[in-house]
């Protein structure tokens, strides 16, 4: 008996909690007391067809006491689409608050676009600063400058869905920043003008396409960086003198190789002297068996080649004396 009671108690706790949950009466009675009409079979077919009630209801009774009425078929359709309802139905109410034309088909396709909605018409209330990371750009002389600078903007609404993001204002600023500074003839007007930069950029319409709207750009500070142009000197100069070294070892190993190529020959006409001189005993031979040259004229020759000799030896001699007294 006590066990069946149990059983019956748990069954009617679960038929309890099953009836509440496939009929929220609860959020049904919240919607009824804050003036918003919704059917029970509205309720229950929201659970048919996956969609959390709450999730939808909520939204609409929020909307409903702002001011701003929304259907729930069209909430239902968004949410099943993939959106945010409630960040939506938010987005509407400020919208509607601060006096911004801003529709649910437009806030829709903001959502479903992957942007947020609400932080969108915050920042076209309340206009947000970027940050720019430092910019390097050369003056006309040489000197290199460095500017960042604080772009204000502010979203724009119609073109949220396919409008560039906060990297290409950025980039653009950026781009902005070098045209300008590249096109100064000396740094030091820069320096003196740093609000050119800002004039100059703003002038270019660089928000066109973008999500955003540029209201301003400050430029927060420049300094002086390194001397461009003399170091592209330096190392042009550092380059032609590369250049000049290498010609000129080139020339050295020509001369070089001129060198031992003459040596060769010096060596190879020796080379002929020596084979000119060896053929004289022979030739001397050959005249005497001939009879062109008598046993008087070979001794003849062999007492200049003497005399020849020991006069060739008598002046080194004396070479080498005269070098010892010089010393």
């Amino acid at each position: 008996m006590f066990g069946t009671l149990i059983i019956v108690i748990l069954g009617l706790t679960g038929f309890v909690w099953l009836f509440s949950y496939v009929i929220p009466v609860g959020l049904w009675l919240s919607a009824l007391a804050s003036g918003v009409k919704v059917s029970i079979g509205t309720l229950i077919g929201m659970r048919f067809r996956r969609v959390p009630p709450a999730e939808i209801v909520r939204p609409m009774i929020k909307s409903h006491k702002a001011g701003v009425e929304l259907g729930i078929d069209r909430l239902e359709a968004h949410y099943l689409a993939g959106g945010n309802v409630d960040r939506v139905v938010d987005a509407l109410i400020a919208a509607e608050r601060a006096d911004i034309d801003l529709t649910f088909e437009r806030a829709a396709a903001i959502d479903l676009a992957g942007r947020d909605v609400l932080e969108a018409v915050q920042m076209s209330v309340n206009p947000k600063v970027i940050q720019t990371p430092m910019v390097t750009a050369v003056a006309m002389d040489g000197i290199q400058v460095q500017a960042n600078a604080r772009v204000t903007v502010r979203a724009n609404i119609d073109q949220l869905v396919g409008g560039a993001g906060e990297e290409t204002i950025l980039a653009r600023v950026g781009e902005g920043i070098v045209t300008t500074v590249g096109s100064a003839n000396a740094h030091t007007k820069v320096l003196e003008n740093p609000d050119s930069i800002s004039k100059t950029v703003l002038e270019k319409g660089l928000d066109s396409g973008t999500a955003f709207e540029i209201l301003s750009i400050d430029i927060a500070d420049v300094d002086v960086g390194k001397n461009i142009g003399a170091q592209l000197q330096t190392d042009q100069a550092e380059a032609d003198k590369e250049i000049a070294q290498a010609k000129a070892e080139e020339r050295r190993a020509m001369a070089v190789a001129q060198e031992q190529e003459m040596k060769a020959e010096v060596q190879e006409k020796r080379a002929k002297v020596v084979e000119a001189e060896a053929e004289v005993p022979l030739a001397i031979s050959q005249a005497l068996r001939e009879g062109k040259m008598g046993v008087m004229d070979y001794l003849n020759y062999q007492n200049i080649k003497a005399d020849t000799e020991m006069r060739n030896s008598i002046s080194g001699e004396e070479e080498t004396v005269m070098t010892d007294d010089e010393e």
